[in-house]
């Protein structure tokens, strides 16, 4: 079983621009062979006159940044269909844990919830997990608190773990989990009517966001 885990947020304190804290694991049995599909996300990149390995960036792709500051919109709306077409093609699932953080009061609190998260769906599910021989964690080590709430809520509840360090670049299942993860961001801030100017922008309507993007990756969410 392969996990890969992406993140949105911060362990400072509470922001109103930025009031969640959110990291999503995708879930991808190795032994389901995926490399058909990811040969064709190569194909329409280089199709669309990109790198046939171009690493997917979705939180740049909404906002117009880094790679995609000189790609117009609907330039940009393409790369994403692309990432999101590959997502729903593959036999994975996914599950995000989010704490917003008003209700927290300091990091110390914000990593007890989410560490009681994880720890409660590991072991409600932990008879799955332990029906593979090995349950291998793929995280950037983006952020110090994150890797410590990982490793101790897997390494006390699974006997199969390990953790190995991943190049974004490598694994397209590891921007899937970019793209689960912000797409469950997005859900929380259109709930709350707080989408950015670019991201309405970006999704249009709220109809063709919910239609074209949030029901169909929704659907790849863990069945607990």
């Amino acid at each position: 079983m392969s996990i890969f885990v992406d993140e949105s947020g911060d362990f400072g304190p509470f922001d109103s621009h930025a009031p969640f804290y959110i990291f999503t694991l995708v879930f991808h049995d190795q032994s389901v062979d995926i490399q058909s599909q990811i040969e064709k996300v190569a194909d329409k990149l280089q199709a669309m006159g990109k790198s046939p390995s171009h690493c997917f960036h979705v939180g740049p792709i909404i906002r117009r940044e880094q790679d995609y500051y000189f790609d117009s919109i609907q330039e940009r709306r393409r790369m994403l269909n692309v990432l999101v077409a590959f997502a729903r093609s593959v036999d994975i699932s996914y599950m995000t844990f989010m704490v917003e953080k008003k209700q927290t009061s300091d990091a110390i609190q914000l990593t007890l919830a989410l560490s009681k998260q994880l720890s409660r769906f590991l072991q409600q599910n932990a008879a799955f997990f332990c029906g593979f021989e090995r349950v291998v964690v793929y995280y950037d080590n983006g952020q110090v608190e994150l890797n410590k709430i990982l490793a101790s809520v897997f390494g006390s509840t699974l006997f199969n773990v390990e953790f190995k360090r991943v190049i974004p670049a490598q694994y397209r299942l590891f921007q899937v989990a970019d793209l689960l993860c912000t797409t469950e961001l997005i859900v929380q801030k259109e709930s709350r009517h707080i989408l950015s100017h670019s991201e309405s922008g970006f999704f249009g309507s709220e109809r063709d966001m919910k239609k074209n993007y949030i029901k169909p990756l929704l659907s790849k969410k863990f069945k607990v």
